[in-house]
């Protein structure tokens, strides 16, 4: 199993690029970041800079989105920097939350997000691509390769996923709804004609390390219980489309797990000014099992085996959101308690 990090590009950007540094030094793959660029400093050029003061680590969005820049910017954006740093990007792509909605615009389609997802990935492996009616490619670009992975929660986008994403993101850690979802990637894949042992899957959530008292996994409790109140404005477009989920795909053709609709029940609204952050006064709706459900809580122990039972299901990758006050710790712990037991085990004599 591979591990990363997504982390907000606050200022200063530095603290960000250090993050990122720390990141590699405890053995973590990927370093995320948010990319919405209205309240966050812009990740493009942060990634620059992680690039150029690592060595190894591999950066991308969580997640961009069709809408808010020009597919061929951004696919020029990526191959600009594996040309400088040796294919060491990632492209994560979803229908756009934050991003668009505090523009007071909406998520783009799915179709736009099977479009770009082509022309961004064309462009950026050196391919030609057709673009309104023109055939492009970038003439300087030689050794560029880069993967989309894309971002889903309802049926339509995980089938999108599928049938066209390199790697499927989900943003949630409950194991139960990762294994319904994980499955229909899967069986989208595999009904395309595609292999759906290629696609890479990667959840991510936050992650706190307590001592195991009821006192530090309260406080766990209240630094991660944002995520909750950030995933309902996914699940709350998915009730809108579809119900409360007892038969999402009609005829019965997909059930959307009650778990993942009940808790928003009590939704009020979200400021946008506050997402993403701690504290956060707009997520009290979301219910203690659910912060528990959907992040990785608890002792080392307790944070091995909900890993252990991830990647049984087939999660290759476990993105840890640092929004919280223990980051450094956070990742210290990961590099050396519980990453390692995660890895494949080498031994040097057999």
């Amino acid at each position: 199993m591979d591990f990363g990090v997504v982390l907000q590009t606050n200022p200063p950007a530095w603290r960000t690029v250090a993050l990122a540094k720390q990141a590699e030094e405890h053995g973590f793959d990927y370093a995320w970041t948010f990319d919405s660029h209205l309240l966050w400093q812009e990740p493009y050029v942060i990634y620059s800079a992680i690039l150029g003061a690592t060595n190894r680590i591999v950066v991308g969005p969580m997640v961009t989105n069709p809408s808010t820049r020009d597919w061929t910017v951004t696919a020029s954006v990526f191959a600009t920097l594996n040309e400088m740093y040796g294919n060491r990007t990632v492209c994560g792509i979803g229908r756009g939350d934050s991003a668009v909605r505090v523009l007071n615009g909406k998520p783009t389609t799915l179709k736009d997000v099977r479009e770009a997802t082509h022309v961004i990935r064309e462009l950026a492996n050196c391919r030609p691509v057709e673009v309104n009616g023109t055939t492009l490619q970038f003439p300087w670009a030689r050794s560029s390769a880069l993967e989309v992975w894309i971002a889903a929660y309802g049926p339509l986008a995980l089938k999108t996923t599928g049938e066209h994403g390199d790697g499927f993101i989900l943003q949630l850690a409950d194991v139960d709804i990762a294994t319904w979802m994980i499955g229909a990637v899967r069986q989208a894949a595999s009904d395309a004609g595609r292999d759906p042992d290629a696609i890479t899957f990667c959840v991510a959530a936050p992650a706190y390390v307590t001592d195991g008292s009821d006192e530090a996994l309260t406080h766990a409790r209240e630094q991660c219980r944002w995520f909750g109140g950030m995933v309902g404005n996914h699940v709350a477009d998915i009730v809108a489309r579809y119900g409360d989920g007892s038969d999402a795909g009609g005829g019965g053709a997909v059930q959307i797990p009650q778990a993942l609709t009940d808790y928003i029940k009590g939704r009020e609204g979200y400021d946008y000014n506050e997402h993403g952050r701690a504290g956060n006064t707009h997520a009290d709706f979301v219910p203690d099992e659910i912060v528990d459900r959907f992040c990785l809580l608890g002792t080392v122990e307790d944070h091995r085996a909900k890993l252990e039972e991830l990647k049984a299901i087939g999660v290759d990758q476990f993105a840890i959101y640092l929004q919280h006050d223990n980051k450094e710790e956070t990742m210290r712990v990961y590099g050396e308690s519980i990453m390692p037991e995660l890895r494949e085990h080498v031994i040097a004599k057999a």
